[in-house]
């Protein structure tokens, strides 16, 4: 029994020499990833963004101001559909030095976003992005109990905000409630705008 005790570890150990073996010698280097300088990131970001969360009507006056960009940065079908009036598209899986650059030269442009997450009562358009934890059972007094745990908000916004920053763009300010599609003081454009807008028909001559 110790003799095959002791086999089935040289064995282990034979594998796992091979294996460190061959990831010291792959032709690869590591991936362009670091998990620490994300972190970095996040803890310089977050003392910066809570002083630019704004309200409504805060992002619609600013939006009135020169060379102001609203950046929208939700897929392409979502955004061709419906977006904030003026607002410039740039995918978040896009982002980069150079294509953000493209749109917005100077890092001393002031700019205005929001996501999904802002707007509430269209679900197709505006498909909130929210976490959904699985439940789990706890036994309380005797009891088996299925605890749900809270919801956890993926909102697009966060990562936005971020990148931007490390990218190089600190003049950002980031819608902070959420509104109803409905409210009368934002205006909406896009294709699902455009479908519900009449054709006017002028009448033929005689």
């Amino acid at each position: 029994m110790k003799s095959k005790i002791v086999f089935a570890t040289s064995v282990m150990l034979l594998l796992a020499n091979a294996a460190w073996a061959q990831v010291q010698t792959s032709p690869y280097p590591i991936a362009k990833v670091s998990f620490d300088d994300y972190k970095k990131l996040v803890a310089e970001v977050e003392p910066h963004r809570a002083k630019r969360l704004i309200d409504l009507n805060t992002f619609l006056e600013m939006s009135k101001e020169p060379g102001v960009i609203i950046l929208d940065t939700r897929s392409a079908f979502r955004f061709d559909r419906l977006h904030v009036k003026g607002a410039t598209h740039l995918n978040f899986s896009d982002f980069t030095q150079d294509n953000l650059q493209k749109i917005i030269p100077s890092f001393e442009t002031k700019i205005l976003i929001y996501c999904n997450n802002n707007f509430d009562g269209n679900q197709i358009d505006f498909a909130s992005k929210v976490g959904q934890p699985r439940a789990i059972s706890e036994n309380v007094a005797g009891i088996q109990m299925a605890i749900q745990e809270r919801p956890i908000m993926m909102a697009l916004n966060i990562p936005t905000y971020i990148n931007l920053y490390g990218y190089g763009y600190r003049n950002v300010y980031e819608l902070h409630e959420l509104v109803k599609v409905s409210d009368p003081r934002i205006t909406f454009e896009g294709s699902v705008v455009e479908q519900k807008t009449p054709t006017l028909v002028r009448p033929t001559a005689k």
